[in-house]
């Protein structure tokens, strides 16, 4: 009974052509098994509900294509350009999404293969571990507070390449000068510096002694942002 649970419905070298009842119960199993990975992904996740009807089908879009092309050479070709469907969006997505959109490719392609019992292990494994990763928040930051992005605007009279190094020694385990830009008609310089403050709580102290330093002008901190592009 097991073995038979997960033999493939297209095993049968008799078998040259798809009966519709095949067809059909793929393209359901899909249609079930996109569900799951689309309700999975909503859970604990910010969502669109264009992103969550996509995760749905898509698994179904997979299946049909590959059951079109199973046992002919063009299968390694039709492979590539189902996977190709990462691209489906205008705008560039985050690395969850494009996982999210490989693990439904993923199930697609096992149930057009004919291997139905296979793509529902695989979902329930594949789902299990993503929500479980969600719920325990894997890989989030905990001493993101520490680094932080600081905008400060002095006039020209001011050296900005050391005008701050007392300060930052004093609150910062490490510092850098990111960029230096004119502003006010040349009057003045912006600088962004890259910071990672020793103690978050003394934030305020440290903002004090630079709004001292450069006679009051505008100052900004904002959470550091990862500079390497998502995918």
């Amino acid at each position: 009974m097991l073995d038979s649970l997960f033999k493939g419905l297209f095993d049968s070298s008799a078998a040259a052509h798809i009966s519709i009842t095949d067809f059909l119960l793929c393209i359901g199993a899909s249609l079930a098994l996109g569900l799951i990975m689309a309700f999975a992904y909503m859970y604990r996740t910010r969502y669109t509900k264009s992103f969550v009807v996509t995760l749905a089908v898509l698994p179904a879009v997979v299946c049909v294509v590959i059951m079109m092309v199973n046992g002919n050479i063009g299968a390694g070709v039709a492979v590539a350009g189902a996977f190709s469907l990462v691209r489906f969006r205008s705008a560039p997505g985050t690395a969850k999404e494009i996982c999210a959109l490989f693990l439904a490719m993923g199930a697609g392609l096992i149930a057009g293969m004919g291997y139905l019992g296979f793509a529902c292990l695989f979902t329930v494994i594949m789902c299990g571990a993503f929500m479980l990763f969600n719920r325990f928040d894997f890989g989030t930051k905990k001493n993101a507070a520490k680094y932080k992005t600081l905008n400060v605007t002095i006039p020209e009279n001011l050296n900005y390449s050391d005008v701050f190094d007392d300060i930052f020694s004093e609150y910062t385990s490490a510092y850098e000068l990111e960029r230096v830009k004119t502003t006010n008609m040349g009057s003045m310089f912006r600088l962004t510096y890259s910071i990672s403050l020793s103690d978050p709580k003394k934030e305020k102290e440290m903002i004090d002694k630079i709004r001292c330093r450069n006679g009051n002008l505008e100052i900004s901190v904002s959470q550091q942002e990862n500079s390497t592009a998502e995918l």
